[in-house]
Formats: structure tokens, sequence, C-alpha cells
């Protein structure tokens, strides 16, 4: 390897990501996966390159929710780039990356905006329509939140009574293997209290990769001094990072399903206002 693609190829995983631009299983060919892009091309580097253009070969991945068309334009604009910024003897991946990223995005932007109202109103239906629950085995009693939308992630609680641990995880095992699209959500966060018998408590909690989420759940939990509830908070992720807002939305779609499954009490709402005062 050329110690000038040797070193573009350094920069160019520095800057983006390791796993930006990797080796193919063949001599030259590296896959370039788009930075903050489903879609990632075939690139070959000639033995003479940067003195003659690198060849996009082709799409290797059009990511599982692309629009059909998409990548071939993508493709188009990833070429059109090469073409337009390539010098003989100058390295030029970074220009056309970033080249790539700037039209894609100027693109986006002239599309018109999908309305959030449509959205969380088709969500629903489609709540509705992915559940299979075996007609057999009674459903768990449910109450489900205010859908949430944020950046096109989307967050939606669950919450149901119940008396046991083992009754928790019988709930959680019937809505991921009743309901596909909450099986393949991103995250399923979960979080229970329980007053057993003879004073025995149970709290417990699960972040499902979404790192200290769960715990965050349960600490809401016991601000509102919830017994006997469990809940799951399903993430489904939208392709852009929120940061540490991601959590208050948790804990708002969560603290939505327990008022309307009415596990607020008006002593805990009344608590809280004074609390406000302070």
């Amino acid at each position: 390897m050329k110690e000038d693609l040797e070193n573009e190829i350094e920069a160019i995983n520095s800057i983006y990501g390791d796993d930006t631009l990797v080796a193919a299983d063949q001599a030259g060919v590296y896959v370039l996966n788009l930075p903050n892009h489903d879609t990632s091309f075939r690139v070959e580097f000639p033995q003479e390159y940067p003195d003659v253009p690198p060849t996009v070969l082709g799409t290797q991945s059009s990511g599982e929710h692309a629009r059909r068309g998409h990548a071939a334009h993508v493709l188009d604009v990833f070429r059109d780039a090469v073409g337009r910024l390539f010098q003989p003897g100058d390295v030029c991946l970074y220009d056309v990356i970033e080249d790539v990223a700037s039209s894609l995005d100027a693109a986006k932007e002239e599309e018109p905006e999908e309305r959030d109202d449509l959205r969380v109103h088709d969500f629903h239906e489609n709540l509705e329509t992915s559940q299979t629950v075996d007609a057999t085995e009674e459903a768990p009693p449910w109450t489900i939140s205010d859908v949430v939308i944020e950046l096109k992630s989307v967050f939606v609680a669950r919450c149901a009574p119940v008396s046991s641990p083992e009754q928790a995880k019988q709930y959680l095992q019937h809505l991921l293997d009743s309901d596909k699209k909450v099986a393949k959500a991103t995250h399923n966060i979960t979080a229970h209290r329980i007053k057993g018998s003879n004073g025995v408590t149970y709290q417990d909690c699960d972040d499902d990769g979404e790192s200290a989420a769960g715990g965050r759940v349960l600490h809401l939990m016991q601000l509102m001094d919830l017994w006997n509830v469990m809940v799951v908070v399903t993430r489904w992720y939208g392709g852009q990072k929120l940061g540490p807002a991601r959590f208050g939305i948790i804990n708002t779609v969560a603290r939505d399903a327990f008022v309307k499954g009415g596990f607020v009490h008006e002593q805990e709402s009344t608590s809280s206002k004074k609390k406000g005062k302070r």
C-alpha cells in the first residue's frame, strides 16, 4: 500500500470513525461507509493512486429502510463528486465525502417535512396491526402512553399491574413474542417495583442497551412512590443521536403511561407541586 493511501485511510477513520473505510476481500478495494448515511460503496484504489483517480465499483449496502432508487442516486452523487474533485497527485477522499454529505443534506432540506402528528397517528395504527397475540393466551392489561417522535426516533411506554417478578418477566416475554414491531425495536427498557408478602419488596430494571436508562426509569418510579407495577419503554432509533435529551423523553412517556393507567395518586401530584414551589 502506498504511503499516501495509508495516511488517507488513517485520517478518514480518525475523522469519521474506525469503520468508515475498511479493506474488502479484494486487493486494493475498500468499503466506504458514508458518514451519517446508511449507504456504503466499494471503492478501488489503483496502485498509481493518487496519480490516477479511485474507481467507484458500486453500492455495497443501501440500508434496511432505504427508499427505492435512493442508493443509486447516492452512488451517482458520489461518482460525480470524484469526477469533479479529483486532481492528479492529490488524495481526494475527504473532499469527496464532505461534498457528497453536503449535497445530500441540501437535497434533504428541500424535501417536504413529514408532519409529526400524521406520523404519530400512523404509528398508533401500526401498534394495533403489528400485534400477533395468541388467542389462547390472555394478553397483559397494558396501558399505552402517547407516542413521542423526536428526530425520527420513536418512543412509547406500556405499563401493567404486577404482583411478582415472575409475572413481570412473563408480561415482557408475552409482549416480545406477540408484537413483532416491539421485538425489533432498538431498545425495550424495563423497570418494576413490587411489594410481596411478609413485607418483602422487589425492584429491578434493565437498560436493554440504552445505558443507564433503566435505572432512571426505576428512580422515577421511586420518586412517584409506585408499587406493584411494571413499565416497558420502547425506542426505535431514528438515525440521529439525541444525547441526554433521550432520557427526558423516556421518563416522559413512562410517566404518561403511569398516569393513564391510574397508578399516580392525587397525593403524588400534590407532593410534586409542593416540591416545585420551594
